[in-house]
């Protein structure tokens, strides 16, 4: 994982969406991958899956919430939240040749260390 969300940083990381809560920080803590390569298995990802996260030096489990595909414009899955959340961010749909229109969200809480 990178800090950023620009096609440098995404062309070889995962990266993590400035703004947003810092990896074992309280908070809705955002990462953008590319569909077509760190986050290609987003696709088959389900509701109760736990996602492992490596930062820092220390590892962070969360447990998938939900899922949905909102427009690309569409900022509202980036808000701060009380709780400590993991936002994974892709385009979408996955098959899509170029720029896509939509993203896929997935929405996941922090599981006790």
């Amino acid at each position: 994982m990178r800090e950023g969300d620009d096609d440098t940083t995404l062309a070889v990381a995962v990266g993590h969406i400035p703004g947003t809560a810092r990896p074992g920080d309280r908070g809705n803590m955002a990462l953008a991958g590319h569909r077509d390569s760190f986050f290609r298995a987003l696709r088959h990802i389900q509701v109760a899956d736990v996602i492992h996260v490596r930062a820092l030096g220390r590892g962070y489990e969360y447990r998938v919430d939900s899922t949905e595909v909102v427009r690309a414009e569409e900022t509202r899955v980036l808000d701060p939240t009380g709780d400590a959340v993991l936002t994974l961010v892709t385009c979408y749909p996955f098959e899509w040749v170029g720029h896509a229109p939509n993203r896929f969200i997935v929405r996941a809480s922090r599981l006790p260390p």
